[in-house]
């Protein structure tokens, strides 16, 4: 496969950033974890990919998310919204919230459906996506902006609807891996040239303990190797201290556990993305290429649990969207013959059909102190499988 070359901007954006790495590798005895690699990869201040200035959504960009394709997606995760803050309080915090267009469609549903939040606070490491976000919400839903802010940091305490699509996929994993019988951490280290390439070495107590527990085979040859994801859960984790009431609404791409580790899984699941085409080498421009791994929905689930949080529900995409309604949030765009209605359904099919990301995404809803079932988990829900 062929990729689009960078411009030379960008180019010279990813080379200061792979000398900070090598620089990094060797000041750590020429070996880091792919967790650090990743972290920088993505998140270093100016240079990383979501903290850098790469235009990633879109057309234009790398990829293109479930906000981006139709207002509909929006629409319907809005009346789950509506339902959590109904029951908690009217606020809404958007965890890294892409160019504001999910932001825009929920603040116009809510507001539809007489729940517009008192404050819609976005966590967003990225400063040209800041820009982007409010020019979004000043465009589309200029009488509502002006609830939105934009914070560093989670508020220690928050009680209402905590919404991440898309998250727990870049947050960084060590690779692990099986072989001969014992479990390997494989890192990054430089080749005689300066290249970076991968390096084994066996696990810490830690991470061996850790990869241990997620039942994944061990090869009778060759080698076994996926990821280990202690960032999603920790994460999630944190917010059983800090959400007095409410829920936090996750939707990615993932499995659960008893999927993710397949013996047929064998190279996992690490993917980039690079202009809309999505390749296997987290090496090539460092900084310019998204870098993502599915959700083992179990370890995110368990570690809610053993945080104090409630499991509300966890199910495909596709139900979960035609529990919130979307498809009378279709209908409503008028005659199916014409021209709005056909773009809408074609979005609302890519959406919900089992071979795009109907089955693929998830969504997994956890919380504190809800009484009333959930709406987007009412039919179809799959807790069972966790």
């Amino acid at each position: 496969m062929t990729l689009p070359q960078p411009d030379a901007a960008a180019r010279a954006q990813s080379d200061t950033l792979t000398a900070r790495l090598r620089a990094q590798i060797a000041a750590r005895g020429g070996w880091i974890s792919f967790a650090d690699y990743m972290h920088a990869a993505l998140y270093t201040p100016g240079l990383g990919y979501y903290s850098g200035g790469a235009h990633k959504f879109g057309p234009a960009g790398d990829f293109i998310t479930s906000p981006e394709l139709t207002p509909l997606f929006g629409q319907a995760l809005a009346h789950q919204l509506a339902q959590i803050t109904a029951q908690s309080a009217d606020e809404v915090i958007e965890i890294g919230a892409g160019t504001g267009h999910l932001a825009a469609d929920l603040l116009l549903e809510l507001a539809a459906l007489q729940r517009t939040p008192t404050r819609y606070r976005i966590l967003e490491v990225s400063g040209e996506l800041r820009a982007r976000q409010a020019d979004t919400l000043r465009q589309r839903a200029p009488a509502l902006a002006d609830r939105v802010e934009w914070i560093d940091a989670l508020p220690e305490h928050f009680s209402g609807a905590v919404v991440a699509n898309e998250v727990l996929d870049v947050m960084p994993v060590h690779l692990m891996v099986w072989r001969d019988g014992e479990i390997f951490e494989r890192g990054v280290a430089l080749d005689g040239d300066g290249a970076f390439g991968w390096s084994d070495r066996p696990a810490d107590d830690r991470l061996r303990a850790a990869a241990s527990a997620l039942g994944a085979p061990m090869p009778v040859e060759g080698e076994y190797v996926s990821e280990l994801n202690l960032a999603g859960p920790a994460w999630v984790a944190d917010w059983g201290h800090r959400l007095a009431r409410g829920a936090l609404v996750l939707i990615d791409y993932g499995y659960p556990r008893a999927e993710y580790y397949l013996p047929s899984r064998s190279n996992g699941t690490l993917l980039c993305y690079y202009r809309h085409h999505a390749h296997g080498d987290p090496f090539l421009w460092p900084g310019l290429n998204d870098i993502t791994s599915f959700v083992d929905f179990t370890a995110i689930a368990q570690a809610a649990f053993d945080a104090g949080l409630d499991i509300y529900g966890y199910t495909n995409q596709a139900r979960f969207l035609y529990n919130c309604g979307i498809l009378d949030r279709l209908a409503a765009r008028g005659e199916q013959t014409s021209a709005d209605y056909i773009r809408a359904a074609r979005a609302v099919q890519r959406l919900t059909a089992p071979q795009e990301m109907g089955e693929l995404f998830k969504v997994l809803t956890v919380g504190k102190g809800l009484a009333e079932p959930l709406l987007g988990h009412a039919r179809g829900d799959r807790l069972h499988g966790l």
